[in-house]
């Protein structure tokens, strides 16, 4: 282990090192994973500080926003200077000094059907914490053509949910031990879909889920415990109430059936 960790990087990951379910050879899969993270907003930012602070070795970071002055109230990751900055730009220098030892790809682009592909290509696993369901659908997409694990967030007003979907790591495996993808538990985007701007959101509950979302992604890389793919977590803030229901694969899935 000695040669593969520098002594800083140790120390840094004593904490990890030391659970049976992580050690040396869990921390060396996250210092030699790569996580695209989609979105850099309220699931994302969470979600970015406690992956850059477990030591995965390279994060890109795809957000064509801007920081707002609006987004401070749960987007951590921000600093009120930040305010008018593109947010891949403030989150890399951010993580940096947070963690030197990881590699930050940051791109200031809006990922869509077109270029989803060639920005996840390369990465270990994906995570998805964008408000939009054309995003959604094109993430889903290119992470089953690509083989990928998606873990995927969502939040609004008080309730969250967090799923992880392995269609594509399991797409060559017999019918019966296929996973879903996201398109089998939302076929199409809801109408009059709601947004965080439109009915609010409690900025907790974003570092709540975007946290989640970096556990199942430490979780699927180190190899420990037993992650939510085929499963959905929801979770209730204001009842302070969580429940896991289990989801079926669609025969009929325009992506994955």
């Amino acid at each position: 282990m000695s040669s593969t960790f520098t002594p800083d990087e140790l120390e840094r990951y004593a904490r990890h090192i030391l659970l049976k379910e992580i050690g040396g050879a869990g921390q060396q899969r996250l210092k030699a994973a790569h996580v695209a993270l989609v979105g850099a907003g309220g699931l994302g930012a969470p979600a970015a500080l406690y992956l850059a602070a477990a030591g995965v070795g390279r994060l890109t970071l795809i957000d064509d926003d801007a920081v707002s002055l609006s987004n401070l109230q749960r987007q951590v990751l921000y600093r009120s200077d930040d305010v008018g900055a593109p947010k891949v730009a403030r989150a890399a220098e951010a993580l940096k000094t947070l963690n030197p030892n990881v590699t930050i790809q940051p791109y200031a682009a809006r990922l869509d059907a077109e270029n989803a592909e060639a920005l996840l290509a390369g990465a270990s696993i994906v995570l998805d914490g964008t408000d939009s369901f054309e995003t959604r659908f094109a993430v889903n997409a290119a992470c089953h053509a690509l083989r990928l694990p998606l873990v995927s967030g969502a939040v609004g007003r008080w309730d969250g949910q967090i799923g992880a979907f392995k269609s594509g790591p399991t797409r060559d495996r017999p019918d019966a031990e296929r996973l879903p993808c996201y398109r089998c538990f939302v076929p199409a985007a809801p109408p009059n879909a709601e947004t965080c701007a439109e009915v609010g959101i409690v900025g907790a509950l974003t570092g709540v889920i975007g946290s989640m979302m970096a556990l199942e992604a430490i979780k699927e890389i180190a190899q420990a415990g037993e992650t939510l793919a085929g499963r959905l977590m929801l979770f209730d803030a204001l009842g302070g109430e969580a429940r896991t229901v289990r989801l079926s694969r669609d025969p009929a899935c325009p992506v994955c059936g």
